[in-house]
């Protein structure tokens, strides 16, 4: 049995806040914070590439 849970435990750290102090972190927090922001900003242009589909199906559909 390990002596504190948190060495069995997923990183426990908050997540980022946009114009959050960075000093406090180390390079491998800096880069997963990265990584996860890259990953979101793939997620959100997804997300408007299918707006943009729908929008163009619905102008498509109403087109004079």
């Amino acid at each position: 049995m390990a002596l504190f849970e948190d060495e069995l435990s997923p990183s426990r750290r908050t997540p980022h806040v946009v114009g959050a102090d960075l000093s406090s972190l180390s390079v491998e927090e800096l880069n997963d914070t990265i990584a996860l922001l890259r990953a979101e900003i793939t997620r959100v242009e997804k997300e408007i590439a299918s707006k943009l589909t729908v929008l163009s199906a619905a102008n498509t559909l109403f087109k004079d």
